[in-house]
């Protein structure tokens, strides 16, 4: 299988935790597009979905499942979205696609949280991706020079702005034992609007395309 056949897999295997007549939540990416694309075929049973990018949400009215504000709900039944890595323990980086921020908001709110990735995402020690921060403009250099003394190499991602009008730095070099520790500490920095860890929320399910199938290992 190449690598877009295993993600094609993976995504419809995600159809097995989609409640029928309930509001999901709807991440951002490749492998996403693929689950979008799987939930043509049982459209007429999903009441809604919240997305977390304005290029899923386009995609998602396309095959006519209806899009609605994460405000209109106190909460959805499953999220399901994909990740840049992901650890032993269903901690995540995410954040390549710029949608962090609305991803990590729609992540809060669901009930239970469907990752959807590739066997190349699994890792044992995160950090080989670059760790996207999303920022507030004005406070960019601010936040890299507090970034490097964590001592990672934050690199502006030129001509990149989310769909919250923000930049995004992404910190290289780092190898992350304490997933939970550093997602709280870059938090805290005055203006980082969130970083791509999900650590402190991190998958209840994993779904694991392989060359010999659909692996799933649950929390």
């Amino acid at each position: 299988m190449t690598q877009d056949e295993m993600k094609k897999a993976v995504g419809w295997a995600a159809l097995e935790y989609v409640p029928r007549n309930s509001v999901i939540g709807v991440g951002t990416g490749s492998t996403v597009n693929h689950f979008i694309d799987a939930l043509a075929s049982i459209k007429d049973e999903i009441k809604a979905a919240v997305s977390s990018s304005e290029a899923s949400s386009e995609r998602l009215k396309a095959i006519g499942i209806p899009v609605i504000s994460l405000n209109e709900v106190e909460s959805l039944s499953v999220y399901v979205d994909g990740a840049d890595e992901v650890n032993s323990q269903m901690e995540m980086i995410k954040g390549g696609g710029a949608a962090l921020t609305r991803e990590k908001i729609v992540a809060a709110v669901a009930d239970k949280f469907v990752c959807i990735a590739d066997a190349s995402k699994q890792v044992e020690v995160m950090g080989q991706f670059p760790l996207p921060v999303e920022v507030i403009p004005m406070a960019r250099e601010y936040v890299a020079r507090e970034l490097k003394k964590l001592g990672g190499t934050p690199i502006h991602r030129d001509g990149t702005i989310t769909d919250n009008g923000n930049h995004i730095l992404d910190v290289h070099e780092l190898k992350i034992t304490d997933a939970k520790g550093l997602e709280s500490r870059i938090n805290s920095i005055v203006g980082v609007v969130t970083n791509g860890l999900f650590a402190h929320r991190a998958a209840n399910t994993l779904l694991l395309a392989t060359k010999d199938g659909v692996k799933k290992i649950e929390a």
